[in-house]
């Protein structure tokens, strides 16, 4: 969802030129292609082809790399998409972090960075920290020259598509409804595209892990809160008012603990980060042998010591993975995804988290639902809201490759001089 203002460098509304996105798009997803196999495969005669590649290749996108196999004739010159012309930056604003990533335009990570910041309550703090670290990304020593495409930002609460910049006051109440990163558009010059984390999620794992070839299935981000993207055909689900997947406040027990959203006994009053956390405090004067004992019990102490075998920390992982599949149980049962990819902070248990999710989920399902799903851990990791903001502004710019800046002109004189 991008809410760039028209008029600016990346937009011209009277520019149309669906048929050489496509065409662009097609040598991307080949990575090298002839003009020949071009034509064969997206049914265009071998002159439009032409046409379309003398109007390509100035942009620095596509370049000619030499010859592929004769097919009876002239040896074809090969197209090759050129993965590392453009930058792009993807921001992940979690509850109490901020990541950054900066990628190539094939979703692999060139700068990391990553630091603990409460999002939630300090709205001021949080944009300028985002500057710093876009700034760091745009080192002349990271991009070498290449130019900056886009920001994609993941955001810890739902986004209206209508909409995008407006954040919920109910999940985010200190940010008074507004993300408000024109600062950040405007000093790069490029657009901002926002997108609920857990979505961005899933769309990380749609492009680069264990979603490639899966056109139906659910990711859900189990950190500070609980989120839920929801790929369906291929695509990112997002509802009527971008609310679909708010799995963390479905309702356990309605005479439970208050949420932040102002109901009871919701999901990430069992799971959530805090939630956990209190509940380790509630159980360590029963497990006075804890390693847990006299340490700072956060999240990601509680994973050191559950993967170090503690019987503490895998009780709390093991309730957590019960309420989980409570969760995930009525999920199959009514959108019959193929695949639950488990992400956020307590993916990086593994085993001792799938396990016994998978159990509880086996007994509360239909048969049928349960058979034709596999629940797994992210193959992305916990880079995956970063790198799928990232993939949202590539998704976009292979959609409409008026985004993309003509590489030749390279990076603008302000960015230059970013450090």
């Amino acid at each position: 969802m991008d809410w760039t203002r028209k008029g600016e460098r990346r937009i011209d509304p009277d520019r149309p030129r669906p048929l050489a996105d496509a065409v662009l798009r097609l040598i991307w997803e080949e990575k090298q292609i002839s003009r020949a196999e071009i034509a064969r495969l997206a049914g265009l005669s071998p002159s439009t082809v032409s046409e379309i590649i003398s109007e390509i290749l100035p942009l620095g996108l596509v370049a000619e790399v030499g010859s592929g196999q004769s097919r009876g004739g002239r040896r074809p010159i090969l197209l090759d998409f050129q993965d590392q012309s453009c930058v792009i930056i993807g921001v992940e604003m979690g509850a109490s972090h901020i990541c950054v990533a900066l990628t190539d335009l094939r979703g692999n990570i060139l700068f990391w960075n990553c630091c603990n910041h409460p999002v939630r309550e300090d709205p001021e703090g949080t944009r300028a920290r985002i500057m710093s670290l876009c700034k760091e990304c745009m080192a002349p020593s990271v991009v070498g020259g290449r130019p900056l495409v886009g920001i994609g930002v993941g955001v810890p609460c739902p986004v209206d598509p209508a909409d995008p910049k407006q954040l919920s006051k109910v999940v985010l109440p200190a940010w008074d409804g507004s993300l408000d990163l024109q600062e950040l558009s405007d000093y790069f010059g490029v657009p901002i595209m926002v997108d609920n984390d857990a979505n961005l999620g899933a769309l990380a794992e749609r492009w680069w892990g264990a979603g490639r070839d899966v056109d139906d299935f659910a990711y859900i981000k189990v950190a500070t809160g609980i989120g839920c993207g929801h790929v369906i055909g291929g695509e990112i689900y997002r509802g009527a008012t971008g609310v679909a997947g708010e799995i963390g406040h479905m309702s356990l027990d309605p005479y439970g603990k208050l949420c932040v959203c102002g109901l009871r006994g919701c999901l990430a009053t069992f799971i959530g980060g805090s939630a956990l956390v209190d509940r380790t405090a509630e159980l360590l004067p029963m497990h006075t042998s804890s390693a847990l004992m006299g340490c700072d019990l956060t999240i990601e102490n509680i994973e050191k010591a559950a993967l170090a075998g503690d019987s503490l920390a895998i009780r709390v992982v093991r309730d957590a993975a019960n309420h989980l599949g409570v969760a995930v149980a009525g999920l199959l049962n009514i959108m019959n995804p193929s695949l639950v990819v488990i992400g956020g902070d307590l993916a990086t248990l593994g085993d001792l988290l799938i396990f016994p999710l998978r159990k509880m989920v086996q007994q509360r399902t239909l048969v049928s639902s349960m058979a034709a799903a596999e629940i797994i851990a992210s193959q992305v990791g916990h880079q995956s809201v970063a790198l799928g903001a990232s993939t949202l502004v590539l998704k976009s710019a292979l959609s409409d490759s008026r985004y993309f800046p003509a590489v030749s002109q390279g990076p603008k004189k302000r960015m230059e001089g970013t450090s």
